[in-house]
């Protein structure tokens, strides 16, 4: 599945944050004419990487049951329902109930100090 399979995707070019407001992880739902949009930003170093903010296990969001969702090395992502861990800057599955599988990955770029999607 791709970021835009989902009904509520937002169109390219939507911005989403301010660069410098994106630290550690920052979690929002995105308002599209279609409905909200649940979307999970990662800085790393320089980097922000985004993901649908919805683990592929169960489809609840990361932060379902708890906000603190990285890991204290900010390499990790853990879904706070069941556990299930990723790699912070790939989305690759790489614990428990994520082996095999992998967030959605949501294309960013930073233009003007913005996030923007696409």
């Amino acid at each position: 599945m791709i970021w835009t399979d989902l009904s509520t995707a937002p169109t390219s070019g939507t911005c989403v944050a301010r660069a410098a407001d994106v630290t550690g992880v920052t979690v929002m739902m995105l308002t599209t004419a279609a409905g909200d949009f649940p979307l999970l930003l990662v800085r790393q170093g320089d980097q922000v990487i985004a993901f649908v903010n919805m683990c592929p296990h169960q489809f609840l969001p990361l932060d379902y049951r708890a906000k603190q969702i990285l890991s204290a090395d900010g390499q990790k992502l853990m879904c706070s329902a069941h556990g299930a861990m990723f790699d912070a800057g790939t989305g690759e599955g790489i614990g428990g109930e994520g082996l095999g599988c992998r967030l959605i990955t949501v294309p960013v770029s930073q233009v003007s100090g913005q996030i923007v999607i696409g």
